[in-house]
């Protein structure tokens, strides 16, 4: 399976190198790309002085685009989206196929008091679903939101979802760049399975620090190895996964077996 991770900052309503970047994706056979958090809307701290009339103008723009690019490349484009849906605003990933378009919400947002997602997003609060599951080519995928990966409840899940990567759009920042890639790895490694992660890069000026988006786009394998990963400058990463790689890994260590015969 080949795929791509397509590194940048916020692009707001221009698409230029969506479209750029989408063409060399379909050049080089790529059948998914991966888009990080927060490239097609703005930082969340920067939607708060948004009106909600120019954040449904941004999403229905790049909704019309993505379906456009997608059927017209024949390529599945999976992009984190700022919905608005009856005058509320959700937090979602979007997969936009070429036939069709599926929409997952995410269900656990960051609820700090300097970066307070769940208090602004409408997003609703109930018992956990599974992460949106697609198949492309025999190949099964899922998706997760940055935050989602720290909580082994999401994973519980995907147990019996048999899938072979996990997509992982992000928006890291601050100095989280080791303990990101430690809990990624980690998480691949104990279910064996990629996990292809698409962090933003760029900067946000608050008062009086930067947050800064550091990028570190990354694959890492079934076995917990880093496989690719991108510095933290705009860049496209295309990357090749196996599923008998996936088989391989889940028979040498054995882990969901063991559980199995409890």
């Amino acid at each position: 399976m080949k795929a791509a991770v397509l590194q940048l900052s916020s692009q707001g309503m221009s698409s230029t190198k969506l479209y750029n970047y989408i063409r060399i994706a379909n050049k080089n056979g790529i059948k998914l790309l991966l888009l990080g958090e927060y490239i097609l809307n703005p930082f969340f701290k920067e939607l708060e002085s948004m009106s909600l009339s120019m954040i449904k103008e941004q999403e229905d723009f790049q909704v019309k685009m993505l379906k456009e690019l997608s059927k017209t490349y024949a390529i599945t484009i999976v992009a984190p989206m700022v919905i608005v849906k009856k005058d509320k605003i959700y937090k979602c990933v979007v997969k936009f196929a070429p036939n069709s378009t599926s929409y997952y919400q995410q269900q656990l947002l960051i609820n700090y008091p300097h970066w307070n997602e769940k208090k602004y997003f409408s997003n609703e609060t109930k018992e956990l679903n599974s992460p949106l599951v697609f198949t492309i080519d025999g190949f099964k995928f899922a998706v997760m939101n940055g935050f989602e990966v720290h909580f082994d409840e999401m994973f519980e899940k995907l147990k019996d979802k048999n899938i072979d990567c996990l997509l992982l759009p992000s928006v890291s920042t601050f100095d989280s760049y080791e303990r990101w890639k430690a809990l990624i790895l980690s998480r691949a490694f104990t279910h064996n399975i990629y996990i292809l992660r698409a962090n933003r890069i760029g900067e946000y000026d608050e008062k009086d620090h930067t947050w800064n988006f550091y990028g570190d786009s990354l694959l890492a394998s079934p076995d917990g190895e880093l496989l690719e990963h991108l510095g933290n400058k705009e860049e496209l990463m295309i990357v090749d996964m196996s599923h008998s790689e996936v088989v391989q890994a889940k028979r040498v260590w054995g882990f969901k077996d063991n559980i199995s015969k409890l």
